[in-house]
């Protein structure tokens, strides 16, 4: 009787995996980023995605990106780079404080997020830099992204324009 209780076990364990391999879920209700098929092949494997992400309006020049990165998995990933077909150039960015003043640099290492947890990119703290943007970001616009992750698959995902003149930010070379 052991043994039959031992193979049906197995037979369900065996079935149940089959259809794990299967099911693809649904994208959290949480979560407005429009991810590409290959983003959600790669996101589950590394346990990262992106919550609310967002661009400042801009014109022209610089602009930057924020959101919140969230690690589902069960070791740290860190963003060591971004790319996106509005800015030839992108830098991931941290504020601190030098001389008694804010100042943007980039971030040394790059984007940690802890294992289970969030790393929160926003106005005034850590964020996206798009350096050389040519063409205008108006509110809604769709502008695509993708972020390497160190030692995995990357994150791509899409950010929505956005008007923000909060914290009175200008990502323009010369001010604040």
């Amino acid at each position: 009787m052991f043994v039959r209780h031992a193979l049906v076990l197995a037979a369900t364990a065996v079935a149940l995996t089959a259809c794990a391999d299967a099911y693809e879920p649904a994208a959290p209700a949480t979560t407005s980023a429009q991810a590409t098929p290959s983003a959600q092949a790669a996101a589950p494997a590394a346990g990262l995605s992106i919550t609310d992400p967002w661009v400042k309006t801009t014109k022209e020049g610089m602009t930057a990106a924020f959101g919140t990165l969230v690690n589902s998995g069960a070791a740290p990933v860190t963003i060591v780079s971004g790319a996106s077909p509005l800015s030839p150039k992108i830098e991931l960015h941290e504020v601190v404080e030098s001389g008694g003043k804010m100042v943007m640099r980039p971030k040394e290492g790059g984007f940690v997020v802890p294992a289970g947890g969030t790393h929160e990119l926003k106005p005034g703290g850590d964020h996206i830099m798009l350096m050389g943007v040519t063409e205008e970001v108006r509110p809604g616009a769709k502008i695509s992204f993708t972020l390497q992750v160190q030692g995995g698959a990357p994150l791509e995902f899409t950010a929505v324009g956005k008007d923000f003149a909060g914290g009175e930010e200008d990502y323009q070379p010369g001010h604040k």
